[in-house]
Parts: structure tokens; C-alpha cells; sequence
């Protein structure tokens, strides 16, 4: 293979530079001289090329050098949605700059380095993890102008061992073009900031959000070379959201370099000019609130106790009007159908926001890169994030704020159908139930449609464009009428002033939404994975009561079209392929023969999380510590994968057996 002539004395620049940093030189001529007195002998003098190689390699010079030049495809894990190659580059072991080879120079990038952390105060006593130990592990996560990137895993430390660089693209959204680079006064009216969380994820997988932090980048133009050093201080969430957690070293820096910098002045004054913008925005919006809310309990004074929720707290405990939670958000590729969203939000987990003591529940609205970097959330964001993505795909969608049963406050989401049908969406399960209201001005004999669905009251419903208080006599959602337009049952709130604080780009304070990333797992492998956890863990709690295992391959085969089809009926609510299944299985189980099987369902993918969890199932139980005569066994386990990792997983326990009286 040959080189150009460009390529090559680069490789060779490299490659001195690689000598002169590890003094190779100086060590080659301590051993020239070491070999020389040592194995010369009296009457040669001189020493040929070959042996010089031999006592090199015999010293360990030559492998030494061979692990330094350490070519890797991909050192910083990008999540960008659409990227067509990944970036190739060039590392050493001793240095943290990354050189990136496919840099477009036509476009103006910010190159984020993260230096290490310091100050995590709540890993002081962690113990140094030992090699090859798991243990638990800090994930930074970005979002910056619809460009998502995740930093690679460090154990979780007193002081993390970040060293990660992330490449943002500034230049995008029709800001400037191919031919025109974007100058640093068009850079300072950009004003998304750089989204960053920090997530834990513990030795069984499971992830905490620790904090959520905007970070203002616009002060590198004003700095001299157009690079900057920055000490970020993150907060906690929720009740924590006053106590620092830990400190991060950032670096800044423009490529390629700004021609003209900004002074630090003008940079500081444009910034003030739109935080004051801001808060008059949002001061305006709060006394028209109030005005509302005034209006609203002058209707009716019962009113003051119906669950009309027009701001709510984030994580880092800033309230927020409800309405800033959702945007139409289009899945691209990645989701087909508003029926296989509902399923994608359906298996991201079900967390409550964690409460220190009793006092009932902690309110606490994740933005949603936060959402979806942890992989789980409260009902309110499981409704938000579904609510965006069936406004995304041309649905009139709506989050409803309630109550369930025992008067639980809940969100769920809610259509509205061009034929006046009204659908309601439960986020939690995937579950659809058409509404039809009740006439409670019919004679008690009349028959009355059972409603179906587990909501009991209503207090108003909202999106991105529009919020609707509930002003029937009745909250009760059985007897509720959704014309929404008809203002004596549905008070609305001005668009215009929604608008003014929820439009995209309408104040700096609101955080930007991120795409959703294509899954990163293996569907096939895990799959197996798990089935081999499970078979382990099947065998080792028979021998401990004293029975042998005996696995049938073909049978677990056999069982793959049933989960198949109890995932597909979950996402379109369409059951198929049942008959070939029961055909199958009345063909594999001979005749005095009997089959028991056990499906179950999780969104996990804990292998032994999900055993003892199937365990507390009586059927399932009865299967795997089935006892009688020429009993097999088999397992089969099924997932499928989702947007940001998310995965349903199926796994069937079955057993056939001789049958004796």
C-alpha cells in the first residue's frame, strides 16, 4: 500500500513526534552503549543494524512504542441521528486532544472538552475500583442545537476521571450557508445554550438523574484566541436542587479560530439585554395567570379545588409554564405509527420523582433530554413526551391533568379526532379507550356506556399552543364534554400570551428539545443473553430442590411466534399468528403429554431481576419446579428494541411432561 507524498511525511511528523515525547532517542543510545561494552566483543568493531534491533526488542523499546501509537474509530460516543461516517482519531495514551480528521473547514464548530471533575462530595469514601471490578459510573450527557453526544463511562469518584471532547456544529438551521461562514456577531444571537446531565447508573443498571445544567457558551467570543476555561457547578434536582453535587473543568474553544473576537463587553451586555427580555416576558405572562385564575374561581368557588395546573417545577426546580413541556417532535425513521410511540413511551420506566421522608408525592416535571438520558420518569413525563410525539405525526393532542382512582392525581393524553371522537392515551401501559360521555339527565333506566378507562376528574387539558381550564358543574371525566371550543365548558387562556413564553425561541429560558437517538442495542444478542442467564439460574434452583434439568431446544424454538405476537398486538392492539403457534405446540407435545406455559413481560433487561420476579408467580413457579415423568424444560426470551435503548422484553417459561395418575 502506498502513501501520497502529503500523507506520508505526515505519518512520519507523527511518528517523530511520538519518539520525542517518550525520549526514545536517549534510551536507544543507553542500550547502544549498554550493548556495545556488555556483548561486543574484544576484536569487532562495530556493531551491525540487526543486532541493534535485537537488543532493542529484547528490551521491550520496540513494544513500548507500538502501545503508545493507539489508533482507535471512535473515542468520543456521538449520538448524532443522522451522522453519515463516524469520526477517525488519533490518540495517545498520555494526551486527551483528539484530532479529528473529518472537520468540514467551511463550517464553524465549539470543541467542549471536559477536564475531570472534582468535589462529588458523596463519593469521598467510594473505594478505588480494582481492575475488571464493576462498579458504578458517572455518563455525561449533551444536547446542543439538535446534536446529542454521551461521554464514555467513568467510575463514580470523588473527583471523575472525565476526559472527553465533544465537536458542536454552531453553524446549522439555515443560519449562513456552505459559502458563508457564521462571524461571531451572528454566533451571539445564538442563543440555545448546551444542554448537559449527569446520570449514575448503579452495578445493576439502574440510573439516577444527579443534575441538569445549561451551559452559556457565548462567553468564548470574548476571549482572547477564542478559547476559554470554565468551573461549572452542578446542582442537584428535585429537593436537592440547592446543593451542589460536584464540579466540572470545561475548556472552550472555537474552530477554526474566530478572525475577530468580540469584547468581553458587548458579549456580557447582549446577554443581560436577554435575560431582561426574559423575565418581563415572564413576568407579564404570571400576572396574566393570576388574572385568569381569578376569573377562573369566580365562575364557581368549587373550582379551587380541581387540579388546573398551569406551571410546574423541573428538576432543577424552576417553575415552568405547563405548556413549555411539549413541542410536535417527529421521530424520523425511528418510529412508524402514533400506535408504535405509544409503545416506545410505554416501555421507558416508571419512576416516581424521589421524595427524602414522608409527605406524599414530589412534584418534579423532567425536561426531556433529562427524560430520556435516564430512561424513566413520572406519569407527567411519560404524557408529555407522548402528547409531543402524536402532535408530531398530525394528531390534535392534548395532556389531561386529573385524578384516578382514591383521587391520585395522574396525566394522560388525549386526542381529538376530526369526527369528534375522543381517544384517551394512557402513557404508562399504552393503553387506548375511546370516551363516550354520560347523560346524567337520562331516566336511571336507560342504558349508559361503562366507561373503561381508570380516570376519575379532570381539571384541564393543554399542548404547545393552548390551555383549557375544565368550568362544567362536574370535573368527573364520565360526564365531561370535550367540545373545546365551546367556552362555557372549557375556559380558555390567550394563545397569545402562551405564545409570548412557550413559542421556540421565545425566551432563552427554555430548554430546547432534543431528536430521539436510534437504539444501540443488539436485539439478537441480549436476547440470548438473557436466555443463557436464565437457563443458568433455571438449573442451579432445580439442583437445589433436588431435580435435574432436561432442555428441549426445538421447544423453545417453538415459542418465538408467541412472543412475536404479544409484542405486536401491545403496538396495534391486533392479535396475530396464534393459531400456527398452538398448532406447533399440539405437534411437538405427544399424545398423554402435558404443556404448561408462563408469559410475562418486562423493561428491564436484569436477567436475574426478572427471575425473582417470576418466581412470586404461582404458574410460573409450578413450571420451573415442574416434577412428574419425562419432564423438558425450555425458555425463550425476545427483545425489542426502541428509540434511546428503551426495549420491551418477553421471556415464556414452558414445560411438557408424561401425565401420570
Amino acid at each position: 500500500m502506498s502513501l501520497p507524498p502529503e500523507k506520508a511525511s505526515e505519518l512520519k511528523q507523527l511518528i517523530h513526534q511520538q519518539l520525542s515525547k517518550m525520549d526514545v532517542h536517549g534510551r536507544i543510545r543507553e542500550i547502544l552503549a549498554e550493548t556495545i561494552r556488555e556483548e561486543l566483543a574484544p576484536d569487532q568493531q562495530q556493531l551491525s543494524t540487526e543486532d541493534l534491533i535485537k537488543a532493542l526488542r529484547r528490551r521491550g523499546i520496540i513494544d513500548d512504542v507500538m502501545k503508545e501509537l493507539n489508533f482507535v474509530t471512535d473515542s468520543v460516543d456521538q449520538e448524532l441521528p443522522s451522522s453519515p461516517k463516524q469520526p477517525v482519531c488519533f490518540t495517545d495514551r498520555q494526551s486527551t486532544l483528539l484530532k479529528k480528521t473529518n472537520i468540514d473547514p467551511t463550517r464553524r464548530y465549539l470543541y467542549l472538552q471536559v477536564l475531570g471533575g472534582k468535589a462529588f462530595l458523596e463519593h469521598l469514601q467510594e473505594p478505588e475500583p480494582l481492575p475488571g471490578q464493576v462498579c458504578s459510573t458517572f455518563t455525561l450527557c449533551l444536547h446542543f442545537r439538535n446534536q446529542r453526544f454521551r461521554s464514555k463511562p467513568v467510575p463514580c469518584a470523588c473527583e471523575p476521571d472525565f476526559h472527553d471532547g465533544f465537536l458542536l456544529e454552531v453553524h446549522r438551521e439555515n443560519l449562513g450557508d456552505g459559502t458563508r461562514m457564521a462571524d461571531s456577531t451572528t454566533m451571539l444571537s445564538i442563543s440555545d445554550p448546551v444542554h448537559m446531565v449527569l446520570i449514575k447508573t448503579d452495578i445493576f443498571g439502574e440510573t439516577t438523574l444527579v443534575a441538569s445544567y445549561f451551559l452559556e457558551w457565548r462567553s468564548v467570543l470574548g476571549s482572547e484566541n477564542g478559547v476559554t476555561s470554565l468551573t461549572v457547578e452542578l446542582m442537584g434536582v428535585g429537593t436537592e436542587s440547592k446543593v451542589s453535587v460536584g464540579i466540572l473543568n470545561i475548556k472552550l474553544e472555537m474552530y477554526p479560530p474566530l478572525n475577530q473576537t468580540l469584547s468581553q463587553e458587548v458579549v456580557n451586555t447582549q446577554l443581560a439585554l436577554e435575560r431582561q427580555k426574559t423575565a418581563e416576558k415572564e413576568r407579564l405572562f404570571l400576572v396574566y395567570a393570576k388574572q385568569w385564575w381569578r376569573e377562573y374561581l369566580q365562575i364557581r368557588p368549587s373550582h379551587n379545588s380541581r387540579l388546573v395546573k398551569i406551571f410546574a417545577q423541573d428538576e432543577n426546580g424552576i417553575n415552568r409554564p405547563v405548556c413549555s413541556y411539549i413541542k410536535p417532535l417527529r421521530a424520523g425513521r425511528l418510529l412508524d405509527t402514533p400506535r408504535q410511540a405509544a409503545r416506545f413511551v410505554n416501555v421507558l420506566g416508571y419512576e416516581r420523582a424521589p421524595v427524602i421522608g414522608g409527605g406524599g408525592k414530589q412534584e418534579q416535571w423532567c425536561t426531556l433530554l433529562a427524560f430520556l438520558c435516564r430512561n424513566k420518569g413520572d406519569c407527567e413525563d411519560h404524557a408529555n413526551l407522548l402528547c409531543s410525539l402524536l402532535l408530531g405525526y398530525g394528531l390534535e393532542a392534548f395532556v389531561c391533568v386529573g385524578t384516578k382512582a382514591k383521587g391520585i392525581p395522574h396525566a394522560w393524553v388525549m386526542t381529538c379526532g376530526t369526527d369528534g371522537t375522543v381517544t384517551f392515551w394512557e402513557s404508562l401501559t399504552g393503553h387506548r379507550y375511546i370516551h363516550k360521555p354520560v347523560n346524567p339527565d337520562e331516566s336511571p333506566v336507560a342504558e349508559q356506556p361503562k366507561p373503561l378507562y381508570p380516570y376519575r376528574t379532570i381539571g384541564c387539558v393543554f399542548n404547545h399552543q393552548m390551555f383549557l381550564g375544565n368550568c362544567q358543574p362536574s370535573d368527573s371525566v364520565e360526564i365531561c364534554v370535550f367540545d373545546l371550543n365551546d367556552e362555557s365548558k372549557w375556559k380558555p387562556m390567550s394563545e397569545e400570551a402562551i405564545k409570548s413564553v412557550c413559542a421556540p425561541g421565545a425566551t432563552t429560558s427554555l430548554p430546547p428539545f432534543p431528536p430521539l437517538c436510534a437504539s444501540t442495542i443488539d436485539a439478537s444478542v441480549t436476547s440470548n443473553e438473557i436466555e443463557m442467564q436464565l437457563r443458568l439460574l433455571v438449573s442451579e434452583h432445580r439442583k437445589d430442590l433436588g431435580l435435574t434439568t432436561v432442555w428441549e431446544d426445538q421447544l423453545s424454538y417453538l415459542l418465538s411466534p408467541a412472543l412475536a405476537s404479544y409484542e405486536f398486538e401491545r403496538t396495534t392492539s391486533i392479535s396475530a399468528g396464534n393459531e400456527e403457534f398452538q398448532d406447533a405446540i399440539r405437534r411437538a407435545v405427544p399424545d398423554g403429554h402435558t404443556f404448561k406455559g408462563f408469559p410475562i413481560h418486562f423493561v428491564y433487561r436484569n436477567a436475574r431481576r426478572a427471575f425473582a420476579t417470576c418466581l412470586r408467580s404461582p404458574f410460573c413457579e409450578e413450571i420451573i419446579c415442574c416434577r412428574g415423568d419425562q419432564v423438558r424444560l425450555a425458555v425463550r426470551v425476545r427483545v425489542f428494541t426502541y428509540p434511546e435503548s428503551a426495549c420491551a422484553v418477553w421471556i415464556m417459561f414452558a414445560c411438557k411432561y408424561r401425565s401420570v395418575l
